[in-house]
Protein backbone atom coordinates (compact mmCIF):
# COMPACT_ATOMS: atom_id res chain seq x y z
CA UNK A 1 0.00 0.00 0.00
CA UNK A 2 1.11 3.53 -0.95
CA UNK A 3 1.80 5.59 2.08
CA UNK A 4 -1.00 8.70 1.57
CA UNK A 5 2.08 11.41 1.76
CA UNK A 6 3.41 9.26 -1.34
CA UNK A 7 0.68 8.85 -3.48
CA UNK A 8 1.45 12.05 -5.71
CA UNK A 9 4.80 10.37 -6.62
CA UNK A 10 2.38 7.38 -8.07
CA UNK A 11 -0.16 9.68 -9.57
CA UNK A 12 3.26 11.42 -11.28
CA UNK A 13 4.09 8.25 -12.66
CA UNK A 14 1.01 7.12 -14.49
CA UNK A 15 0.75 10.05 -15.56
CA UNK A 16 2.25 9.55 -19.11
CA UNK A 17 0.09 6.49 -19.25
CA UNK A 18 -3.47 8.02 -18.28
CA UNK A 19 -2.91 11.08 -20.53
CA UNK A 20 -2.42 8.97 -23.61
CA UNK A 21 -5.07 6.46 -22.54
CA UNK A 22 -7.05 9.82 -22.31
CA UNK A 23 -6.43 11.24 -25.72
CA UNK A 24 -6.12 7.80 -27.69
CA UNK A 25 -9.13 5.92 -26.18
CA UNK A 26 -10.90 7.60 -23.77
CA UNK A 27 -11.50 10.81 -25.81
CA UNK A 28 -12.17 8.86 -29.52
CA UNK A 29 -15.13 6.97 -27.77
CA UNK A 30 -16.45 10.05 -26.67
CA UNK A 31 -16.11 11.88 -29.48
CA UNK A 32 -17.60 8.74 -31.59
CA UNK A 33 -20.77 9.14 -29.28
CA UNK A 34 -21.15 12.48 -29.74
CA UNK A 35 -20.98 12.22 -33.92
CA UNK A 36 -23.42 9.51 -33.98
CA UNK A 37 -25.66 11.52 -32.40
CA UNK A 38 -25.16 14.75 -34.86
CA UNK A 39 -27.76 13.83 -37.46
CA UNK A 40 -25.75 13.84 -40.92
CA UNK A 41 -22.60 14.91 -39.20
CA UNK A 42 -19.76 15.64 -41.57
CA UNK A 43 -16.09 16.74 -40.70
CA UNK A 44 -15.68 18.77 -43.85
CA UNK A 45 -18.53 20.28 -43.18
CA UNK A 46 -18.41 21.10 -39.85
CA UNK A 47 -14.66 22.43 -40.36
CA UNK A 48 -16.94 24.82 -42.91
CA UNK A 49 -18.69 25.91 -39.53
CA UNK A 50 -22.49 24.27 -40.53
CA UNK A 51 -23.82 23.15 -36.95
CA UNK A 52 -25.69 19.88 -36.57
CA UNK A 53 -29.01 19.30 -34.27
CA UNK A 54 -29.10 16.06 -32.25
CA UNK A 55 -30.95 13.32 -32.70
CA UNK A 56 -30.93 9.39 -33.78
CA UNK A 57 -31.16 9.92 -37.69
CA UNK A 58 -27.46 8.78 -38.16
CA UNK A 59 -29.06 5.34 -36.51
CA UNK A 60 -31.54 5.18 -38.74
CA UNK A 61 -29.74 5.52 -41.89
CA UNK A 62 -27.42 3.25 -40.80
CA UNK A 63 -30.34 0.27 -40.34
CA UNK A 64 -32.41 1.53 -43.48
CA UNK A 65 -29.49 1.84 -45.65
CA UNK A 66 -29.87 -1.39 -48.66
CA UNK A 67 -26.36 -3.30 -47.59
CA UNK A 68 -26.56 -2.55 -44.21
CA UNK A 69 -28.24 -6.01 -43.82
CA UNK A 70 -25.56 -7.51 -46.38
CA UNK A 71 -23.21 -6.87 -44.01
CA UNK A 72 -24.68 -8.09 -41.07
CA UNK A 73 -25.12 -11.35 -42.70
CA UNK A 74 -21.68 -11.33 -43.50
CA UNK A 75 -20.33 -10.45 -40.39
CA UNK A 76 -22.49 -12.66 -38.19
CA UNK A 77 -21.77 -16.06 -40.90
CA UNK A 78 -18.29 -15.37 -40.73
CA UNK A 79 -18.28 -15.16 -37.35
CA UNK A 80 -20.41 -18.21 -36.88
CA UNK A 81 -18.54 -20.67 -38.90
CA UNK A 82 -15.01 -19.91 -38.76
CA UNK A 83 -14.88 -19.58 -34.17
CA UNK A 84 -16.16 -23.28 -33.56
CA UNK A 85 -13.39 -24.93 -36.55
CA UNK A 86 -11.08 -22.83 -35.65
CA UNK A 87 -11.16 -23.84 -31.69
CA UNK A 88 -12.11 -26.97 -32.17
CA UNK A 89 -8.78 -27.56 -34.39
CA UNK A 90 -6.86 -25.44 -32.31
CA UNK A 91 -7.41 -27.49 -29.35
CA UNK A 92 -7.13 -31.34 -31.26
CA UNK A 93 -3.56 -29.66 -32.52
CA UNK A 94 -2.52 -28.67 -29.24
CA UNK A 95 -3.04 -31.86 -27.68
CA UNK A 96 -1.71 -33.50 -30.29
CA UNK A 97 1.62 -31.14 -30.23
CA UNK A 98 1.55 -32.04 -25.98
CA UNK A 99 2.02 -35.22 -26.61
CA UNK A 100 4.89 -34.77 -28.98
CA UNK A 101 8.22 -34.85 -27.50
CA UNK A 102 10.30 -34.90 -30.61
CA UNK A 103 10.53 -32.26 -32.52
CA UNK A 104 7.88 -30.19 -30.85
CA UNK A 105 9.55 -26.71 -30.98
CA UNK A 106 9.82 -27.16 -34.35
CA UNK A 107 6.30 -27.78 -34.69
CA UNK A 108 5.02 -25.08 -32.86
CA UNK A 109 7.09 -22.00 -34.32
CA UNK A 110 5.40 -23.94 -38.30
CA UNK A 111 2.13 -23.16 -36.61
CA UNK A 112 2.75 -20.51 -34.79
CA UNK A 113 4.42 -18.41 -38.85
CA UNK A 114 0.47 -17.20 -39.92
CA UNK A 115 0.55 -15.27 -36.39
CA UNK A 116 3.27 -12.81 -36.79
CA UNK A 117 2.71 -12.53 -40.63
CA UNK A 118 1.01 -9.27 -42.37
CA UNK A 119 -2.68 -10.63 -42.70
CA UNK A 120 -2.93 -8.78 -46.30
CA UNK A 121 0.11 -10.77 -47.54
CA UNK A 122 -1.65 -13.95 -46.59
CA UNK A 123 -4.32 -12.73 -48.16
CA UNK A 124 -2.99 -12.53 -51.23
CA UNK A 125 -1.23 -15.91 -51.44
CA UNK A 126 -4.46 -17.28 -50.64
CA UNK A 127 -6.07 -15.58 -53.44
CA UNK A 128 -3.07 -16.83 -55.98
CA UNK A 129 -3.96 -20.75 -54.88
CA UNK A 130 -7.87 -20.09 -55.32
CA UNK A 131 -7.47 -17.41 -57.97
CA UNK A 132 -8.00 -18.92 -61.96
CA UNK A 133 -5.91 -16.86 -63.92
CA UNK A 134 -6.72 -15.52 -67.79
CA UNK A 135 -6.23 -16.99 -70.53
CA UNK A 136 -2.43 -16.37 -72.37
CA UNK A 137 -0.39 -17.84 -75.08
CA UNK A 138 2.38 -20.42 -74.49
CA UNK A 139 5.66 -21.03 -76.56
CA UNK A 140 3.47 -22.59 -79.38
CA UNK A 141 0.59 -19.75 -79.35
CA UNK A 142 -1.78 -21.95 -77.81
CA UNK A 143 -4.47 -20.27 -74.99
CA UNK A 144 -3.18 -21.74 -71.55
CA UNK A 145 -5.54 -21.12 -68.72
CA UNK A 146 -4.06 -21.90 -65.06
CA UNK A 147 -6.62 -23.07 -62.62
CA UNK A 148 -4.71 -22.38 -59.34
CA UNK A 149 -3.06 -24.82 -57.05
CA UNK A 150 -6.56 -25.72 -55.38
CA UNK A 151 -7.83 -26.62 -58.75
CA UNK A 152 -5.21 -28.58 -59.65
CA UNK A 153 -5.26 -30.70 -56.88
CA UNK A 154 -8.69 -31.03 -56.98
CA UNK A 155 -8.34 -32.15 -60.53
CA UNK A 156 -5.80 -34.26 -59.99
CA UNK A 157 -8.05 -36.82 -57.93
CA UNK A 158 -10.97 -36.58 -60.84
CA UNK A 159 -12.59 -33.62 -59.58
CA UNK A 160 -14.10 -30.47 -61.63
CA UNK A 161 -12.49 -27.44 -61.35
CA UNK A 162 -14.17 -24.57 -58.93
CA UNK A 163 -14.47 -20.98 -59.71
CA UNK A 164 -13.60 -20.17 -55.93
CA UNK A 165 -12.83 -15.81 -56.20
CA UNK A 166 -13.34 -15.01 -59.54
CA UNK A 167 -15.97 -13.38 -61.30
CA UNK A 168 -19.32 -15.45 -61.81
CA UNK A 169 -18.14 -17.16 -58.90
CA UNK A 170 -21.16 -17.84 -56.44
CA UNK A 171 -21.75 -16.18 -52.80
CA UNK A 172 -21.06 -20.34 -51.61
CA UNK A 173 -17.76 -20.55 -53.21
CA UNK A 174 -16.82 -16.90 -51.54
CA UNK A 175 -17.86 -17.29 -48.20
CA UNK A 176 -15.90 -21.23 -48.48
CA UNK A 177 -12.62 -19.65 -49.17
CA UNK A 178 -13.04 -16.97 -46.48
CA UNK A 179 -13.51 -19.51 -43.30
CA UNK A 180 -10.83 -21.42 -45.09
CA UNK A 181 -8.51 -18.56 -44.85
CA UNK A 182 -9.88 -17.14 -41.49
CA UNK A 183 -9.30 -20.47 -39.66
CA UNK A 184 -6.20 -21.10 -41.09
CA UNK A 185 -4.88 -17.43 -39.67
CA UNK A 186 -6.76 -17.76 -36.17
CA UNK A 187 -5.40 -21.15 -35.17
CA UNK A 188 -1.67 -20.05 -34.47
CA UNK A 189 -3.30 -17.46 -31.51
CA UNK A 190 -5.49 -20.51 -30.47
CA UNK A 191 -3.07 -23.07 -30.28
CA UNK A 192 -0.41 -20.86 -27.94
CA UNK A 193 -3.54 -20.44 -25.39
CA UNK A 194 -4.37 -23.94 -25.44
CA UNK A 195 -0.89 -25.26 -25.23
CA UNK A 196 0.19 -23.22 -22.52
CA UNK A 197 -2.92 -24.43 -20.83
CA UNK A 198 -2.26 -27.90 -21.35
CA UNK A 199 0.97 -27.58 -20.53
CA UNK A 200 -0.22 -26.15 -16.68
CA UNK A 201 -2.26 -29.33 -15.87
CA UNK A 202 -0.99 -31.07 -13.11
CA UNK A 203 -0.16 -34.69 -14.45
CA UNK A 204 -1.81 -36.73 -11.46
CA UNK A 205 -5.20 -36.82 -13.42
CA UNK A 206 -3.35 -37.85 -16.40
CA UNK A 207 -1.86 -40.70 -13.83
CA UNK A 208 -4.99 -41.20 -11.89
CA UNK A 209 -6.77 -42.06 -15.28
CA UNK A 210 -3.91 -44.31 -16.83
CA UNK A 211 -4.00 -46.21 -13.72
CA UNK A 212 -8.11 -46.73 -13.98
CA UNK A 213 -7.59 -47.88 -17.51
CA UNK A 214 -9.74 -44.69 -18.78
CA UNK A 215 -10.12 -44.47 -22.80
CA UNK A 216 -8.05 -41.69 -24.64
CA UNK A 217 -11.29 -40.16 -25.55
CA UNK A 218 -12.59 -40.24 -22.21
CA UNK A 219 -9.25 -38.35 -20.83
CA UNK A 220 -9.93 -35.94 -23.47
CA UNK A 221 -13.65 -35.00 -23.04
CA UNK A 222 -13.31 -35.53 -18.98
CA UNK A 223 -10.40 -34.41 -17.98
CA UNK A 224 -8.70 -32.28 -21.00
CA UNK A 225 -11.66 -30.26 -21.88
CA UNK A 226 -13.00 -29.51 -18.40
CA UNK A 227 -9.24 -28.43 -17.00
CA UNK A 228 -9.14 -26.33 -20.14
CA UNK A 229 -12.80 -24.54 -20.16
CA UNK A 230 -11.36 -21.25 -18.86
CA UNK A 231 -8.68 -21.31 -22.18
CA UNK A 232 -11.81 -22.22 -24.39
CA UNK A 233 -13.95 -19.76 -23.51
CA UNK A 234 -11.10 -17.24 -23.45
CA UNK A 235 -10.38 -17.90 -27.07
CA UNK A 236 -13.95 -18.23 -27.78
CA UNK A 237 -14.92 -14.53 -26.52
CA UNK A 238 -12.07 -13.20 -28.42
CA UNK A 239 -12.80 -15.06 -31.34
CA UNK A 240 -16.39 -13.97 -31.51
CA UNK A 241 -14.88 -10.31 -30.82
CA UNK A 242 -12.29 -10.71 -33.56
CA UNK A 243 -15.02 -12.09 -35.73
CA UNK A 244 -17.20 -9.11 -35.88
CA UNK A 245 -14.48 -7.01 -36.37
CA UNK A 246 -13.41 -9.15 -39.44
CA UNK A 247 -12.42 -6.64 -42.56
CA UNK A 248 -8.46 -7.15 -43.73
CA UNK A 249 -8.81 -10.72 -44.56
CA UNK A 250 -11.18 -10.29 -47.13
CA UNK A 251 -9.61 -6.94 -48.25
CA UNK A 252 -6.58 -9.23 -48.94
CA UNK A 253 -8.42 -11.92 -51.42
CA UNK A 254 -10.42 -9.75 -53.01
CA UNK A 255 -9.01 -6.47 -52.76
CA UNK A 256 -11.09 -2.81 -51.75
CA UNK A 257 -13.99 -4.08 -53.85
CA UNK A 258 -14.94 -7.04 -50.94
CA UNK A 259 -15.77 -9.59 -53.85
CA UNK A 260 -15.51 -10.31 -57.14
CA UNK A 261 -15.46 -8.33 -60.47
CA UNK A 262 -18.97 -8.50 -60.84
CA UNK A 263 -20.01 -8.54 -57.13
CA UNK A 264 -18.29 -5.98 -55.99
CA UNK A 265 -19.05 -5.59 -51.92
CA UNK A 266 -20.74 -8.82 -51.65
CA UNK A 267 -18.70 -9.47 -48.91
CA UNK A 268 -18.66 -6.31 -47.41
CA UNK A 269 -18.84 -6.46 -43.16
CA UNK A 270 -19.89 -4.20 -40.89
CA UNK A 271 -16.24 -2.84 -40.31
CA UNK A 272 -16.19 -2.33 -44.15
CA UNK A 273 -19.23 -0.70 -43.77
CA UNK A 274 -18.13 1.68 -41.11
CA UNK A 275 -15.07 2.50 -43.52
CA UNK A 276 -17.21 3.03 -46.79
CA UNK A 277 -19.12 5.84 -44.88
CA UNK A 278 -15.72 7.82 -43.80
CA UNK A 279 -14.85 7.25 -47.12
CA UNK A 280 -17.87 9.11 -47.99
CA UNK A 281 -17.29 11.77 -45.79
CA UNK A 282 -20.45 10.38 -43.44
CA UNK A 283 -18.79 10.56 -39.93
CA UNK A 284 -22.01 10.76 -38.36
CA UNK A 285 -23.10 7.53 -40.23
CA UNK A 286 -19.76 5.37 -39.43
CA UNK A 287 -19.78 6.52 -35.90
CA UNK A 288 -23.56 5.22 -35.59
CA UNK A 289 -22.78 1.88 -37.34
CA UNK A 290 -19.74 1.56 -35.20
CA UNK A 291 -22.07 2.04 -31.71
CA UNK A 292 -24.39 -0.52 -33.53
CA UNK A 293 -21.45 -2.81 -33.76
CA UNK A 294 -19.73 -2.36 -30.21
CA UNK A 295 -23.54 -3.23 -29.04
CA UNK A 296 -23.62 -6.51 -31.34
CA UNK A 297 -20.42 -7.54 -29.51
CA UNK A 298 -21.20 -6.21 -25.95
CA UNK A 299 -24.34 -8.54 -26.25
CA UNK A 300 -22.59 -11.51 -27.80
CA UNK A 301 -19.97 -11.39 -24.75
CA UNK A 302 -21.95 -10.67 -21.96
CA UNK A 303 -24.17 -14.01 -23.28
CA UNK A 304 -21.01 -16.21 -23.47
CA UNK A 305 -19.89 -14.86 -19.93
CA UNK A 306 -23.33 -16.13 -18.54
CA UNK A 307 -23.55 -19.37 -20.13
CA UNK A 308 -19.85 -19.84 -19.53
CA UNK A 309 -20.51 -19.86 -15.08
CA UNK A 310 -22.17 -22.75 -15.88
CA UNK A 311 -19.45 -24.63 -17.79
CA UNK A 312 -16.31 -23.38 -17.03
CA UNK A 313 -14.39 -25.18 -14.12
CA UNK A 314 -11.75 -22.85 -12.67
Amino acid sequence: MVDNKQQWKAWLYLAPALVLLLIFTVWPIINTVRMSLLENYSGLRAAAGETFKFGFNNFIQVVKYKQFVQCLINTILLTVLTVPISTLLALVISVCLNSIKFLSRFLQTIFFLPYVTNSIAIGMVFAAMFNIVGSFFGTQNEIITTAGIINNVIEFFGGHRINWINAGSTYAANIAVMTIYIVWNALPFKILILLGGLQSVNKQYYDAAKVDGTSRWRVFWRITVPLLSPMIIYVVITGFIGGFKEYSSIVGIFGETMGPADASGRLNTMVGFIYDALKTNKQGRASAAALILFGIILVVTLVQLRWSKKRVHY
